[in-house]
């Protein structure tokens, strides 16, 4: 150890586009190449593209961002083999470093136009934007979000292990299921698509079964964790991940130099591209020892500090914008929770735009604070007061400050704000026992409550 150089397995080139890179991929399915060769207990560099495959520019333009192309995405370096991994092994990823490009330090958050993508507030802030963040050792600072300065807390958004055959098979009919099911005016999840599907090396033949087959790399799932978005799996964390196929056929990708909890623009944290270096252990019939169904992970020792006392903390609960009231609703709770902060912060002078592509990606703490107490879920949301180079704290009325404005696409000064979800149906949690619809159950309910009409 020491003697030799760490060796890099997967190369990437910025000027080449993504799908014309054989050691990368876009789906999920077991049988698309390995990229290369990693022995059990080995360390390695990975480099990464960022996630679009380098569809989004540092500029002051967020055309790109409104037009960017979704079914290419996510790009990810491998799969590798991991010598020894068999099905049913677990595969222990300890991440060593990751860090931007020394020749390419920058790196992007976007909101993505609600007909493209949209966002976790998309039925309020509909219009594409963006903002541009520089690096600089490990903080970064936007002309975009002007005022603000943060320690990045590095890490993937995306790792995980080919699913086998049969996990893929469940994956695509679980999710089929819910889009033959969907009753919202949206897109609830992405089956396979043929359209751009990039497979690494494969041959035209295989090629095309990923794309008839392929599941998107867009949610992580439970079976092996892959998208989850975790902005605690930074250096020197661990990470176990189920194994389903031999090989581990293990991916990377998705790099981000900073991540609020929650990324909820989608295009959210810091996006870059850069390189991991990762240390690789099998763990011989993990699964079964560890009673393993999901992935877990230990965090690393290295993260951002603030003191307990300068997290200013916002509170929301299962009742929407429109004065609804839902069923222990903890999406609906941290919607509320993120638009108490974006009305706070509009006191200074910035737009609901800026402050939301700054909470996708400045270190906020996220947290279900009450999930008991019917009818309502409680979340807050802990903002870092001192990434502000003034006084953010509630001492009063606020002064408002120059500043300036995000990306829009061309021609658009400002970005909409809608109040869209006014029709909207009451939530009432997943995987609960509803009632019989019987009219027996309606009548003994009338006349437990109401005595009897005879």
């Amino acid at each position: 150890m020491g003697l030799t150089g760490i060796r890099n397995v997967c190369k990437v080139s910025l000027g080449i586009p993504a799908e014309k890179q054989p050691q990368l991929h876009n789906r999920w399915h077991p049988d698309i190449p390995f990229a290369g060769s990693i022995k059990n207990g080995e360390t390695v560099k990975i480099e990464c593209v960022d996630w679009t495959g380098g569809q989004i520019g540092n500029n002051d333009s967020a055309d790109d961002m409104k037009n960017v192309d979704l079914t290419r995405i996510h790009y990810l370096s491998g799969p590798f083999e991991i010598e020894t991994a068999e099905p049913g092994d677990v595969l222990l990823v300890e991440i060593m470093d990751v860090q931007p490009f020394e020749d390419s330090p920058w790196g992007f958050t976007g909101v993505f136009d609600k007909s493209n993508g949209g966002g976790f507030l998309d039925e309020i802030y509909p219009t594409a934007a963006k903002a541009i963040w520089d690096f600089e050792g490990i903080y970064c600072t936007s002309r975009h979000i002007p005022h603000v300065k943060f320690a990045g807390l590095i890490h993937p958004g995306i790792l995980g292990c080919a699913p086998s055959a049969e996990v893929l098979a469940t994956w695509n009919k679980r999710e089929g299921e819910l889009i033959a099911a969907n009753k919202l005016d949206r897109i609830v999840a992405q089956p396979p698509n043929e359209i751009n599907v990039h497979a690494g090396s494969a041959s035209e033949e295989v090629k095309a079964k990923v794309g008839k087959e392929g599941a998107r790399t867009i949610p992580g799932r439970p079976e092996h964790g892959g998208n989850c978005d975790i902005k605690n799996l930074s250096r020197g964390s661990k990470v176990y991940l189920p194994i389903h196929v031999k090989g581990a056929k293990f991916s990377v990708g998705d790099l981000h130099f900073s991540q609020g909890d929650g990324e909820i623009s989608f295009c959210g944290a810091i996006e870059m591209a850069g390189v991991i270096t990762i240390n690789f252990k099998v763990m011989k019939n993990g699964m079964a020892d560890l009673g393993m169904k999901s992935p877990l992970y230990l965090p690393g020792p290295v993260e951002p500090h603030y003191g307990p006392g300068r997290y200013l903390t916002f509170e929301g609960f299962s009742v929407d914008e429109h004065g609804k009231q839902h069923y222990m609703d903890v999406t609906v709770a941290y919607r509320q929770t993120t638009l108490r902060c974006i009305e706070y912060l509009r006191r200074f002078g910035y737009s609901d735009y800026q402050v939301y592509l700054l909470l996708s990606c400045a270190p906020v703490q996220g947290h279900v604070a009450g999930i008991v107490d019917i009818p309502n879920a409680c979340t807050t949301l802990g903002l870092p007061m001192d990434i502000f180079d003034f006084d953010i704290s509630p001492t009063g009325a606020a002064k408002r400050l120059d500043m300036g404005s995000c990306a829009f696409e061309t021609g658009v000064k400002e970005g909409k704000v809608s109040q869209g979800g006014k029709n909207s149906e009451i939530s009432w949690g997943g995987g609960l026992t509803f009632k019989e619809k019987d009219i027996n159950v309606v009548e003994s309910l009338k006349e437990k409550f109401y005595g009897s009409s005879s």
